[in-house]
């Protein structure tokens, strides 16, 4: 056998063998990547106003500096996650729910955007997030850096589960496979409640809204706000549903989320049309200045927590996963240095941790003493705000 028909078998045989791999991955893969809507559903994304030549769209498209994100990768902060056992959490089990608040609002983070909010009576779980990646396959992705605070078998009934968008770090196949059987509201954006049809949800249990959209939970009143973001799980579906945030109206109490977003104007909107809010749950994380309009950074969440009129805010979408180059810990200390510069009042709970923001409370500082950026040396200013 010459060496060319030798170099041929073995190039054939590799190529084989990749083939084999990309068949099984994509075989694991394929139920977490979700379903395309399709039918009433499809027609009704179309009717959108935000639906713009076959995809959803922003009023303020979203800047990226192409070059600017590639350059970045050679400058990550030597912290982007905590060292062994640097992270402490709050250990949980069914039992600590079993008195209501007592100023009829609580929130309890459990690291990232996944947080239980108890308003007035009523539970709402926003962004349930349980696995240990935040990806599609189990052995590969984003990794948790912590076990969940508290098993989700151990979670008390709740009223409605809010979905801000389809990302996997806020739409987790898993989680919402074992939520499949609840007797809950599954609370979406318009065409993801294609992908929990697919997963088994009924499709009677499912809320789609547009913007501006409302349902009704119990006592409380939940209306999809405008985002500033963008969707898709499989690279081929980039902005086939909708993202956004929302407010939670209860007869005495106001919770806004704002989901993941870049800051915008309707932000303002919202804070007229639904404000004032008594908790703001507002991403702090995951940014960089070569795509300031997909996440909103710290010193601009305490702008939207401004803007959208609320009174504490509560930073999210940080301490969970690393999805970055900053430090772990340099969303926080950026917050609290904009929140104490502008007078806003921000609570910082560990993962975990049950807090009623009108109730007194002192800020401990919980995580480590790490170097960070501050906005004037990496500042995240997002385009098109006027």
């Amino acid at each position: 056998m010459t060496w060319r028909r030798r170099l041929a078998y073995a190039a054939m045989g590799t190529a084989a063998l990749l083939a084999l791999l990309l068949t099984v991955v994509a075989i694991q893969a394929w139920p977490a990547l979700g379903q395309a809507a399709d039918g009433a559903r499809r027609a009704r994304m179309e009717r959108s106003p935000q639906w713009q030549d076959g995809h959803f769209d922003n009023p303020q498209p979203l800047r990226n500096d192409t070059w600017g994100s590639i350059a970045s990768m050679f400058s990550a902060s030597p912290d982007v996650s905590p060292a062994q056992g640097a992270l402490p959490s709050v250990t949980l089990d069914g039992s600590a729910f079993g008195a209501p608040p007592a100023t009829g609002l609580r929130v309890t983070w459990f690291g990232h955007s996944t947080s239980l909010v108890e308003l007035d009576g009523q539970r709402i779980l926003v962004d349930p997030v349980w696995s240990e990646r935040a990806s599609p396959l189990s052995w590969i992705g984003p990794r948790r850096w912590y076990a969940p605070p508290l098993a989700l078998t151990e979670l008390p009934a709740v009223d409605a589960v809010a979905i801000s968008h389809d990302h996997y770090d806020h739409l987790d196949h898993r989680t919402l496979l074992a939520m499949k059987d609840w007797d809950t509201s599954f609370i979406v954006p318009l065409g993801v409640g294609a992908h929990l049809v697919g997963w088994g949800i009924p499709e009677s249990r499912i809320i789609e809204l547009d913007w501006w959209e409302r349902a009704r939970v119990g006592a409380l009143e939940v209306v999809c706000t405008p985002a500033r973001h963008a969707s898709g799980r499989t690279g081929i579906d980039k902005d086939a549903t909708l993202w956004a945030g929302f407010a939670f109206l209860g007869p005495k109490h106001r919770v806004y989320y704002s989901g993941d977003t870049g800051l915008f104007p309707a932000m303002k909107d919202i804070g007229e049309r639904l404000g004032p809010f008594d908790l703001t749950m507002i991403e702090v994380g995951q940014y960089h200045s070569a795509w300031p309009d997909w996440h909103i950074g710290p010193e601009q969440a305490v702008t939207a927590h401004q803007w959208v009129r609320g009174r504490v805010l509560l930073p999210v979408h940080w301490g969970l996963f690393t999805l970055a180059l900053h430090g772990w810990t340099e969303p926080i200390e950026r917050v609290l240095a904009a929140g104490e510069a502008t007078g806003v009042s921000v609570i910082v709970p560990k993962p975990g941790e049950r807090v009623e923001p009108g109730a007194p409370s002192s800020l401990e500082r919980w995580w480590p003493s790490l170097p960070w950026n501050t906005a004037a040396q990496d500042p995240i200013v997002s385009t098109q705000l006027d």
